[in-house]
């Protein structure tokens, strides 16, 4: 990037700064947190080019100083080790972002092949994620779930919200999950003590904060019905779950976390733009040859991202070629270090992709 671009990012970092600064801004609260994660995404970028920027000035004088006296050579030695790692990371920070990455988002897990083994293992999946927007002070809420017959799930649905004004948001650390997730195990149904390899899919959506798909009320047939599971008494005694149905797609969305049919329809329609939305985009992506990943719709094991192994504890993730030996510790929702892998190895693609430019 040119220095007049880099001046562009740091008058825009100190315009933001100062309109933060205006208690007036915070009364709207989704403009307050669009420029809050804004600031956030643009602060390391300002700290890393002024930590740049001391460095070749510091190098500069070294230098100028070693030529009068030779002690100085070896903080000018220092100093020009450094930059080359400051200008990498300042390089990476000025890749092209994902849109979504400070979106929040909707997940969805389905058993597949494996019967109730399988929807065991979504439960477990259920567990793993819930535990993980626990470690990262992130809101997960259950918005629809069936329940297969031993307690698992044969589909749920959930929201994840992160915190406000972060520059990394939910999408960031999530979006690589979608796809197929095999579980390598003795099911609680097997009496032969044999392993078995069943699978649950992921599918993963960035919800947008505004909505950017227009919905046409007739294409839309809005049932209402009883709320099943727990959720306090008003919740299973009154018609307040909503089941939403696309007609042009076919998709339908329920909902009955909340207590009241408007918050359901509401939630409903809401998950239901997220996945329209996610549909139009892949069928862009798919014209255009875009580099989003695309993720499995069937949930066929043989397709599968990730190998959760229980008899070696071992979390296999297939596209990166990471491996640990940790799979009660991720089951509890240490997700990190496949994560932080499948993040490093997208970050070295974006930046192969930059030079090669």
């Amino acid at each position: 990037m040119d220095s007049s671009s880099l001046r562009g990012l740091l008058d825009e970092y100190a315009e933001l700064e100062e309109q933060l600064g205006d208690p007036s801004v915070h009364a709207d609260q989704a403009r307050a947190r669009t420029l809050g994660r804004r600031y956030a995404e643009l602060a390391p970028v300002v700290k890393t080019l002024g930590e740049l920027d001391a460095a070749r000035s510091d190098l500069a004088a070294a230098r100028e100083l070693a030529a009068e006296d030779p002690a100085f050579a070896a903080e000018a030695e220092e100093l020009a080790a450094r930059i080359p790692a400051l200008e990498t990371k300042l390089t990476e920070l000025l890749l092209p972002r994902d849109p979504y990455d400070t979106s929040d988002v909707v997940m969805e897990i389905k058993s597949g092949e494996g019967g109730e083994e399988s929807a065991l293992f979504a439960g477990d999946l259920l567990r793993m994620y819930l535990r993980f927007a626990e470690r990262q002070g992130w809101k997960a809420e259950v918005l629809d779930a069936t329940e297969s017959d031993l307690g698992g799930y044969k589909d749920v649905t959930l929201s994840v919200k992160g915190r406000s004004a972060e520059a990394d948001g939910v999408w960031s650390r999530l979006k690589f999950e979608g796809g197929v997730h095999r579980v390598q195990r003795v099911p609680a149904t097997e009496s032969q003590g044999r392993i078995h390899t069943s699978a649950a899919g992921v599918l993963v959506y960035p919800e947008p904060e505004e909505v950017e798909v227009e919905l046409d009320p007739n294409d839309l047939r809005i049932d209402v019905f009883r709320s099943s599971g727990p959720g306090g008494q008003s919740v299973n005694t009154t018609d307040s779950a909503v089941r939403v149905t696309h007609l042009p797609t076919g998709i339908v969305v329920s909902c009955q976390n909340e207590k009241s049919q408007i918050q359901n329809r509401a939630r409903a329609i809401q998950v239901l733009q997220a996945r329209l939305q996610a549909i139009a985009e892949e069928e862009a992506a798919a014209k255009q040859a875009d580099a989003r990943r695309s993720q499995v719709r069937t949930v066929d094991r043989s397709e599968r991202v990730r190998t959760y192994n229980f008899p070696e504890n071992r979390i296999s993730d297939h596209r990166v070629n990471y491996k640990a030996y940790n799979l009660d510790q991720v089951l509890d929702g240490d997700l990190s270090g496949v994560l932080d892998a499948l993040l490093a190895a997208d970050r070295e693609e974006r930046l192969s992709a930059a030079q090669a430019v």
